[in-house]
């Protein structure tokens, strides 16, 4: 049947695609006269239904293994050569959608969701969380409402695990068991152990320093690097770094507040369908950023929501990459379930970034200061310049860098940074993506030349600065925190 808005196919048409479908699923092969009997009806303008035996003239049975792929193949080409809307197709690796009888059991329960999608949410989130094999177990066997049989080796090993819902329950009265296979095609034990012992801990603290990293800095630096993977990494990383975002997306609605959790839920579901392909991952690639992901868990929003605003204006970008990444691979339905992502990610951004941005905005600089910001930014940034002096949150971004350097920072030097750490080209509102930034890099102690000469493995004792000569300035990134792009 064609999408509503397709020109009415004529009698002559439909039954050369009724012939081409028969041909294409081995039912009857052109130019074979044993071929199964088969007939093609026409009872509306839109669509054809085909009847067929499965024996053929010959009496042996017809072979069409696989037919329902190589006919979907044949009709991507008939689309294409009668002009017709191209459907979006997918890969074998969707996860199964809920049957009309779950739908039909979830309504007459008073449930807005079928087990199979409650099951489905709840172990994608608990993988987000979980730092092994073992404790997603103990997790996923902690969760009240929800039994779990966990199936073992005769050595003992893990073998898989299957789930229900504790009041879901069959004919017979036993719970209707799950696989984690059939909730989603990564969610076998074996996808989950491979992603899970592919992980590095955040450290603690800083090297050489006893204060404790930011973890949601941490879990937005990481995800920033994501957009270079995926444009010059191999298929194999870039898969691996698309997965392990997934992650990050479906832990955020444990950790926001509760009027953000809507959209960041649906935000979750629908970017679960981009994270998956028939690209094999290759997950060790994607470790660092597994580990900050997992460090966000002991981490709540504060109440100012600044680090949730920030990781979600990088989130979009990142979501914004893989969509381009998943179309020149062809792959339809992932770049359909990003775009429809990113309108639950933007009104979650929105919300979240409302009030922080407004709260430092209301930390207005002298107008002599704010005068010398925008200098900057017309020198340092002249393709963005007007664009972010006339964006709403310029205030946001004027009162950051006087933060900044009232703490001992050059503001030139974290404004250029800043700009080169990713383009801003994707960026939807350049003044608060540079607010973030800033303030991420701001928030990093300023090195004194002993420190950063350290980092270098060779101490040299400074020496005054010559007439005319500036010396070093203590927010000068040192090789370790050099911009991704360099790297």
């Amino acid at each position: 049947m064609p999408p509503p808005g397709d020109r009415h196919l004529t009698d002559a048409e439909w039954a050369d695609i009724a012939r081409r479908v028969v041909a294409a699923t081995g039912i009857a092969p052109q130019g074979d006269p044993d071929g199964c009997r088969w007939v093609a009806v026409r009872h509306a303008d839109d669509h054809i239904h085909i009847a067929a035996t499965k024996i053929r003239g010959d009496l042996r049975t017809a072979r069409h293994w696989n037919d329902y792929l190589t006919a979907d193949k044949e009709l991507a080409a008939i689309e294409k050569e009668y002009g017709l809307k191209q459907v979006v197709r997918g890969d074998r690796t969707t996860a199964k959608r809920p049957t009309r009888a779950e739908t039909e059991k979830a309504r007459r329960a008073g449930k807005t969701k079928t087990s199979r999608e409650r099951l489905r949410t709840t172990v994608r989130q608990l993988v987000s969380i979980a730092t092994s094999p073992e404790e997603f177990l103990r997790l996923l066997d902690g969760v009240e409402g929800i039994v779990v049989d966990v199936q073992h080796f005769p050595s003992g090993d893990v073998r898989g695990y299957k789930v229900a819902v504790e009041c879901d329950t069959n004919a017979a009265g036993e719970p209707v068991w799950l696989s984690g296979a059939k909730l989603a095609p990564d969610l076998s034990y074996l996808k989950i152990r491979e992603r899970l012992t592919a992980i590095d801990v955040a450290p603690v603290t800083e090297p050489g320093s006893r204060r404790k990293p930011n973890p949601w800095h941490q879990a937005t630096a990481a995800a920033e690097r994501i957009p270079h993977h995926l444009d010059h990494g191999d298929d194999a990383t870039a898969q691996a770094h698309i997965a392990a975002f997934g992650e990050a997306i479906d832990i955020l609605p444990l950790l926001a507040p509760n009027h953000l959790r809507p959209q960041l839920q649906q935000a979750a579901t629908a970017f679960e369908r981009a994270t998956r392909s028939r690209i094999r991952a290759q997950q060790d690639q994607a470790r660092a950023l597994r580990g900050a992901v997992r460090a966000l868990r002991t981490t709540p929003v504060t109440r100012d929501g600044a680090g949730l605003a920030m990781f979600l204006d990088i989130a979009v970008l990142v979501v914004i990459a893989a969509a381009r990444w998943h179309q020149v691979r062809r792959h339809d339905q992932q770049v359909a379930a990003a775009h429809q992502a990113l309108v639950h990610l933007h009104a979650a951004y929105r919300q979240a970034a409302a009030e922080p941005l407004a709260a430092l905005a209301q930390r207005q600089p002298p107008a002599r200061t704010i005068e010398r910001h925008a200098q900057r930014v017309l020198v340092m940034l002249p393709d963005h310049a007007q664009q972010t002096l006339d964006d709403p949150a310029w205030p946001a971004l004027a009162a950051a860098l006087t933060e900044a350097e009232t703490a001992g920072h050059d503001p030139d030097q974290l404004l250029q940074h800043a700009a080169h750490q990713r383009t801003l080209d994707d960026a939807r509102s350049t003044a608060s993506t540079l607010t973030w930034r800033i303030q991420r890099l701001a928030a990093r102690q300023a090195r004194s030349d002993r420190a950063r000469t350290a980092r270098a493995g060779t101490y040299v004792t400074p020496q005054p600065a010559q007439p005319g000569q500036t010396p070093p300035s203590p927010s000068q990134p040192g090789p370790a925190e050099a911009p991704a792009r360099h790297r």
